[in-house]
């Protein structure tokens, strides 16, 4: 089955503009942008046969191309990643039996995670589309109620039932456990990975389907998904000693250059 890797990226964030093009330091010191971190986690996947920057502006172009990823320009009318990747894919003229959407927000995610992804749509010809979760631990859970605390969009949390088959995605820290869990304790809490993997035809049928009031209400594009009654498989990924963070924020850069710090990654 042919895998076609698609970064969407868009200059005019709402809430961090530009945010594609902000560097983040390594350990070593090195400074490389947001959107060249993204493609090069998405060039580390096994078994992708492509891999394309999706966006409308030519800033985020002229960097792209600098490093050498091929860039497939779209509408600046795309609402968010998943409709960019349906016009990506129509602009390639398809031909491709997954696509994957790794966000350029997420240059910590694992070559792993989106392996997993593939193979789980593989063996699973329910579902029509799957995305990653990762249990959280102690640590990264008082981090996500610490944002939520602090009214900062953070993280995303996910819930799913028999079989993996998600029931819903939500920026408020889902389940409720009054628990309290040591830094490295395993909770009932996942925290969805914002990566993608969708079968071409749900894809192409996604951007025809109108804005629901959930996805509106907690601004997830997966929820769309799930407001036409369509099949999403969450995917348990293994953080293998990795730390994750996306960036969503200006004050996600301190956060994830300390997790890179911490983990050695240039």
């Amino acid at each position: 089955m042919s895998v076609l890797i698609v970064i969407p990226a868009r200059y005019a964030s709402t809430r961090y503009p530009g945010k594609p093009l902000v560097a983040l330091t390594g350990v070593s010191g090195q400074s490389k942008t947001l959107i060249r971190r993204s493609w090069e986690a998405a060039m580390a996947v096994q078994g992708a046969d492509r891999v394309v920057v999706a966006t409308d502006d030519a800033r985020i172009q002229a960097e792209a191309e600098s490093f050498g990823a091929e860039v497939v320009m779209t509408s600046d009318a795309c609402q968010n990643g998943t409709e960019r990747c349906a016009e990506a894919l129509a602009n390639l003229g398809g031909g491709y039996d997954i696509v994957v959407n790794l966000q350029g927000d997420a240059p910590l995610t694992p070559a792993w995670f989106i392996e997993d992804l593939v193979a789980g749509l593989r063996t699973n010809p329910w579902a029509e589309l799957a995305t990653p979760v990762l249990r959280c631990e102690g640590a990264m859970l008082d981090a996500l109620k610490e944002d939520r605390r602090n009214d900062r969009v953070g993280g995303t949390t996910a819930v799913f039932g028999a079989g993996n088959r998600g029931i819903y995605f939500s920026k408020e820290v889902i389940p409720f456990t009054a628990a309290h869990y040591a830094a490295a304790d395993p909770t009932p809490v996942f925290h969805h990975v914002g990566v993608y993997a969708y079968r071409p035809e749900t894809l192409a049928d996604y951007p025809t389907w109108p804005v629901g009031p959930l996805e509106t209400l907690e601004g997830l594009e997966q929820l769309r998904f799930l407001e036409n009654g369509r099949a999403v498989l969450c995917t348990e990924v293994a953080a293998r000693g990795r730390q994750f963070w996306e960036l969503n924020n200006p004050s996600d850069v301190p956060r994830i250059e300390a997790m890179m710090a911490e983990m050695g990654l240039e």
